[in-house]
């Protein structure tokens, strides 16, 4: 069986791997098997083999761990989450100079993503007057932030 498995696959570890399945799918599948048919028991293991073999082959490649190298890390490093967490304070420190509703509004238009009419059900008014808190609210956000030193909303976002 290994031998079999090693002129498929071309490598020693996969060949050994790839029998170690095939006798757990046996082990697994075995009430399937029948005596009295027409193939041997050995045949039918050596189809699993070649089976498990053929998988293999229409996978993607492995590739020896050393000559994988080193996953990507795309996460910010440190000089980043500083910047991040700096642009959250100034925008949180500016929304709270507003009105409760406008800062209310902003915020689940902004930060809960909420649709128009589904957060102007949440603040139980209508379409229309949340719209208008929304544009009081960014005017307000705007004016705050410029006191701030952001000349525009990309300075923040």
């Amino acid at each position: 069986m290994v031998i079999l498995a090693q002129r498929m696959t071309g490598n020693a570890d996969d060949a050994d791997e790839i029998v170690q399945q095939a006798f757990l799918k046996v082990w697994a599948t075995a009430s399937r098997w029948r005596p009295d048919g027409t193939a041997k028991f050995s045949s039918w293991l050596y189809r699993v083999v070649l089976n498990r073999c053929i998988d293999l082959r229409r996978k993607a490649p492995l590739v020896p761990i050393e000559e994988a190298g080193d996953p990507l890390d795309d996460s910010p490093d440190g000089f980043d989450r500083l910047v991040a967490l700096r642009r959250r304070r100034v925008v949180r420190d500016a929304l709270e100079e507003l009105p409760a509703r406008q800062r209310e509004a902003l915020s689940l238009y902004y930060f809960a993503d909420l649709a128009g009419p589904r957060a102007a059900e949440v603040l139980e008014i209508s379409v229309s007057a949340f719209e208008s808190l929304l544009v009081r609210g960014k005017r307000g956000l705007r004016a705050a932030l410029s006191r701030r030193g952001f000349a525009d909303s990309g300075d923040v976002a």
